[in-house]
């Protein structure tokens, strides 16, 4: 089944296992319900990333990035994933890959505001797809 609108943004296959649980294709309400919370808990998320980048808390940066990439990768949403993932690895001091160390604290957070920007920004693009998807497009 593809998604409109998804593009490379969610890994049909992953998305599908979801919808598989629902008990009516119409209604979807289970997996609707997933995606929602997943919503409200992305969006709590980025709140709490805005307040740490102001105290330069790196290490719950990389926590807040490990979080969130978990929920994204369960749900398929690949762009978010691989965002939060790089999120994690800034706050630990390491390149996007997690294999190098960052020179500095301050180059570390200046790479963490990047990518929470961009990780905004992709949930805010996957959250349309998906209200389309689920026909609430208010």
């Amino acid at each position: 089944m593809s998604i409109p609108g998804a593009s490379d943004s969610i890994d049909a296959a992953t998305f599908e296992q979801i919808l598989e649980m629902d008990d009516d294709e119409d209604e979807r309400e289970f997996s609707k319900s997933i995606v929602y919370d997943f919503f409200t808990q992305a969006q709590s998320t980025f709140d709490k990333m805005d307040d740490k980048i102001k105290n330069k808390d790196l290490k719950t940066l990389s926590e807040l990035g490990h979080f969130l990439k978990g929920s994204s990768a369960t749900l398929g949403l690949t762009k978010v994933k691989d965002s939060c993932e790089k999120i994690q690895h800034y706050g630990q001091m390491k390149d996007e890959t997690g294999t190098r160390d960052l020179s500095s604290d301050s180059e570390a957070l200046e790479k963490v505001m990047r990518t929470v920007e961009q990780a905004k920004r992709e949930f805010e693009d996957v959250e349309k797809v998906l209200k389309k998807f689920y026909h609430d497009e208010a």
